[in-house]
């Protein structure tokens, strides 16, 4: 009994595979519905299904499979001609197969269902219109596996191995390959070489075995341990010195690296697998939706473990079904924007930077922000106040909020509002991340980055506050250590948050310890700030340690009960030593300093009406204030460094205010109504350190604001303002600031002082 259990859980395991490949097979069929290899597959898998259940004594499933079969012989010798009704009818059959099986699995039995009217429609279909006589097309008579190989190497023409297979139903006893030979038409060489291919062929089908998930789970855990074992016997040996154990350590480590390399890829899976699940989905979505859709895929070789590709299963599905339910229009709306009434998805994947990466792309409307934003503003998701300030692409990613979304009625596709959001948190549990880009007409793509493996990663480790923590390298961008005067100076200030210029770009620092509230040396009385360049999703920043130890290979361990609610930690691993790591989450660390999710604040245009402009694509612009509420905008790329001096090292030298600036003069100027009565000698004079027509000056403000970004450009200034225009900053007007033009008109013999030379732009 034993054993006819296990035959019949084989069979349960390879049906489960054949109809997941027929799903994708009989949708592509449908494409192409004159594909004979396509025909012989679908008519192979149904054969195998129903030659098992008749020996099984499964009755129901053999009648329902003997059905599907009839109707497909009819179509693989061209008797029948495939239509869309035939193509649903045997989707239904796989479905019915499949309920069955699962009726098997779970109680041995294949139940009380009744698929007589099933049986009865494939039964009709079968006596369906024939096909014309002429296009009839019998099967060819199979040629044996030897003579396949010699026509595809082209040693005989298949007339030859015809020939030769007339001479063995003649009575000819001689193997194909010897009367070819007899024949002239192939060689001895050639039937050698047909032989040795055959067997390779037989080798590569006898050579795979399947083994339970299960076994696979419990080899990668022991796999852990082992490395974990790895790392302490080379820290051990290492600490020893003793020449002996350093070379049987390393030896060790070989191995172990070895080792895991190969468990890694038995757990490996191609994407394809989930894949082939989603031509199903696409096809009765479409239909359910009146629409059609074309699937393109590349990348179906990528391989990821198989527990990230059981985790991305769900999240992946439904951005399919988004794209189609959602993105894609109906025919009649896309022959009317000039379309094709077809619409196209693309699947892709591909590996970069130690991840894999996924885009679920459609040709569809795209995302309209005021189309969200109007939805976000009625589900009370985003306050009125809130969405003036918010950027396109801010609006647009709210559709991950839980609650959102577009549909207007409630279907069984879509319109609970329960989706996007669980897509995200689903995506960032396993440590991925997911972005969207749109452009309205064109179509929509999601990006979604994920790792290769949860179990063994490698991660840098950091001294905090006399504590190690790991970071798993995918987040690393670079390592930075200033030294000395350096690393004070080179730390400043923006809107009160230290940042760092890190080749002329400023880069928003988070101290750790700070972060974890755990108490480290004080900053200020350090001789040496390492600077720990992070990314998360696409921003960056920098994460300030105690110390910075060595990379390696951690296993990672679930976090206990009390510390799994922390969202700044991903698990915890054991180090070399034996002690205990807390891995750092980078994008939890980031939206804890608000560094990620909210982005940077957008300047917005000015009304039309008003006199002003928006600012450049994608220029990056310094708002400080001037007095008198006045709020300006300077390029960032013109600024240089940011200063505070005392206002009694002011001097003044021909009615202008000038500062010792290391070894060179400094003008300072002060913007027209900006103000600068008298200051006591020990306040301090903010100022931004600007390039400008060949040398460098000072601008005083009264304070430093904010970093935003810039907007569609727009109309221009009126001459001689030394504006570039005006937008809405921070819920302010804004004056954006010409410094060609500006700074002259507030000084303008300026260019007659000598000074500092212009630096450049940084």
């Amino acid at each position: 009994m034993e054993d006819l259990d296990e035959i019949i859980a084989e069979f349960l395991v390879e049906s489960h595979e054949n109809l997941d490949q027929l799903d994708s097979d009989l949708v592509a069929l449908e494409q192409d519905p004159t594909s004979r290899p396509l025909l012989g597959a679908i008519f192979r898998t149904i054969h195998t299904i129903k030659g098992t259940t008749g020996f099984l004594e499964f009755g129901r499933l053999e009648a329902l499979t003997h059905a599907g079969e009839s109707l497909l012989s009819r179509l693989r010798d061209g008797e029948l001609r495939l239509t869309g009704e035939i193509t649903g009818a045997l989707l239904t059959m796989v479905d019915a197969i499949r309920a069955l099986l699962a009726a098997i699995e779970a109680t041995g039995q294949e139940g009380e269902a009744d698929h007589g009217e099933l049986i009865a429609t494939l039964t009709r279909l079968q006596q369906g219109a024939a096909a014309p006589a002429g296009q009839r097309r019998r099967p060819a008579a199979p040629a044996p596996p030897v003579g396949e190989v010699i026509v595809e190497h082209g040693g005989a023409t298949e007339d030859d191995v015809r020939l030769a297979m007339t001479a063995q139903d003649v009575g000819d006893l001689r193997p194909i390959g010897e009367i070819l030979v007899g024949q002239g038409a192939t060689t001895p060489g050639e039937v050698s070489l047909a032989l040795e291919v055959q067997a390779e062929r037989r080798s590569v089908a006898d050579g795979s075995i399947r083994v339970d998930v299960d076994r696979l789970d419990s080899l990668m855990r022991l796999m852990g341990e082992l490395v974990l074992t790895r790392n302490q016997s080379v820290a051990h040996a290492a600490a020893a010195g003793d020449a002996t154990l350093v070379r049987a350590s390393a030896r060790l480590n070989l191995i172990t690296t070895e080792l895991q390399e190969v468990v890694l890829r038995m757990r490996m899976q191609p994407i394809d697998n989930l894949w082939n699940k989603l031509p199903r989905v696409i096809r009765d979505l479409g239909a359910a939706c009146g629409k059609s859709v074309r699937l393109e895929m590349e990348g179906r070789e990528t391989e990821l473990d198989k527990t990230i590709l059981e985790a991305v299963k769900d999240p992946l599905t439904h951005l399919v079904r988004n794209a189609v339910d959602h993105g894609i229009e109906p025919p009649q709306d896309r022959l009317a924007a000039g379309k094709d009434e077809q619409g196209l998805l693309v699947l892709r994947a591909f590996h970069e930077d130690g991840q894999v990466n996924l885009q679920v792309r459609d040709d569809g409307a795209g995302i309209d922000p005021a189309v969200i934003a109007a939805k976000a503003l009625q589900g009370g998701l985003v306050s009125a106040e809130d969405l003036p300030g918010m950027s396109e692409r801010e609006i647009v990613n709210l559709i991950f909020l839980p609650g959102f979304s577009t549909a207007a009625t409630v279907t069984n596709v879509s319109g609970r509002g329960v989706g996007m959001d669980v897509v995200k948190s689903n995506l960032e549990k396993i440590g991925g991340a997911i972005d969207v880009s749109s452009v309205i007409g064109a179509g929509t793509t999601f990006h979604v980055k994920i790792p290769l493996t949860l179990a063994i990663i490698p991660a840098l480790t950091v001294l905090c506050a006399g504590d190690r923590y790991a970071i798993p390298t995918v987040n690393l961008a670079q390592l930075v250590r200033l030294e000395g005067r350096q690393g004070l100076a080179g730390i400043e200030r923006v809107a009160g948050a230290p940042v760092y210029r890190l080749r002329g770009k400023l880069l928003p620092l988070v101290y750790l310890d700070r972060e974890l509230e755990v108490t480290g040396p004080e900053h200020a009385a350090r001789d040496t700030v390492l600077i720990v360049v992070l990314q998360a999703e696409d921003r960056r920043f920098g994460l300030v340690v105690d110390g910075v130890l060595d990379t390696q290979e951690i296993v990672v361990k679930p976090l206990s009960s009390q510390l799994e609610h922390v969202p700044v930690y991903a698990g915890a691993t054991i180090l070399g030593d034996g002690s205990v790591a807390l891995i750092l989450d980078v994008l939890a660390l980031a939206q804890r300093a608000h560094l990620a999710g909210a982005g940077r604040e957008p300047a917005r245009a000015a009304p039309a009406h008003a006199d002003g402009a928006r600012l450049p694509t994608g220029a990056a612009l310094l708002v400080a204030s001037v007095g008198r509420g006045r709020q300006i905008a300077i390029p960032l790329d013109r600024v240089t460094r940011l200063e505070e001096f005392p206002a009694g090292s002011v001097e003044h030298a021909g009615g202008r205010e000038l500062v010792q600036y290391g070894e060179e003069i400094l003008p300072l100027v002060r913007l027209a109504g900006s103000g600068g009565g008298a200051r006591a000698d020990d306040d301090a004079l903010t100022v931004v350190v600007c390039s400008t027509r060949g040398r460098t000056v000072g601008l005083v403000v009264d304070a430093i604001l904010d970093i935003v970004e810039g907007g569609p450009p727009g109309h221009g200034a009126p001459q001689g303002t030394g504006l570039g225009g005006t937008a809405v900053v921070r819920r302010r007007i804004t004056e954006l600031l010409d410094l060609e033009q500006a700074v002259p008109e507030a000084d303008p013999q300026l260019d007659e002082l000598p000074g500092v030379p212009g630096r450049g732009r940084p």
